[in-house]
């Protein structure tokens, strides 16, 4: 991915509107241009990650002042505006909410079955969440420039807005009490995938509406989590084409 160094070039960038996938910045790195990429970073929900000076010296050979951003090969959008996006298009919203998921071919693979099923949109957490970049869009097939990409700060502000718009949250878990076709996935819905080593965290496990299981045979009990994402994802567009649906 393309990228900006330094701290004029980045915040120009920002304010300028343009797209950026990552900002990583010297820890120890201070000053009012620091103070001010930090407060638009987070206004347009751009993940800032402090890293040491090596890794800033790895990612370029130019003087960089502490600081490295990628520009994003893709568009974001809102939350907010997303769901609003497709309910006054008169479509029930389907979603992905991505739960630690860092693997970017993981992430192209669940984009391009989401489309295929009728999806809408996935949501990214700015916090361990992967970066986009075109191994992602290649395993994608293009999906993920297709597919409303909404980035929020967290997996919880996410659930406040969803919540607020009246669409359930399914988490899915090895042991969730609800098989995947005995929950109803005509109504306006998000499914939280979590990462494969630790599935979705504390919080979806809390607040979610259903914990929904995928059932499986001959005591094996792991599926990648862009397969789980499909079955999942077609059992949804089942229910949706179902007749009187």
């Amino acid at each position: 991915m393309p990228l900006l160094v330094g701290r004029k070039p980045v915040l120009e960038a920002l304010e300028q509107g343009v797209t950026i996938e990552k900002i990583f910045l010297l820890r120890t790195a201070t000053g009012e241009d620091i103070v001010r990429i930090k407060q638009k970073a987070k206004e347009l929900n751009i993940p800032v990650s402090q890293v040491p000076v090596e890794k800033l010296d790895y990612l370029t050979k130019v003087q960089h002042q502490g600081i490295v951003a990628w520009t994003s090969l893709l568009q974001y959008v809102d939350l907010q505006a997303g769901i609003s996006y497709v309910v006054e298009k008169g479509e029930t919203p389907l979603f992905l909410l991505l739960d630690g998921i860092t693997d970017v071919r993981n992430v192209g693979a669940i984009a391009r079955s989401a489309l295929c099923c009728g999806a809408q949109g996935i949501i990214l957490p700015t916090s361990h969440a992967a970066s986009l970049n075109e191994d992602a869009i290649k395993t994608s097939a293009g999906a993920l420039r297709k597919i409303l990409l909404c980035r929020t700060p967290s997996v919880q502000q996410a659930m406040d807005v969803l919540r607020l718009n009246g669409i359930q949250i399914l988490g899915t878990q090895m042991k969730g009490s609800v098989p995947v076709y005995e929950s109803d996935l005509t109504i306006p819905s998000v499914i939280v995938m979590g990462a494969e080593d630790t599935g979705i965290s504390k919080e979806v496990l809390k607040r979610a509406d259903q914990l929904i299981r995928i059932p499986m045979v001959n005591n094996f009990d792991s599926l990648n989590v862009s397969v789980a994402a499909g079955m999942i994802l077609y059992e949804a567009l089942r229910q949706r084409l179902a007749p009187g649906n």
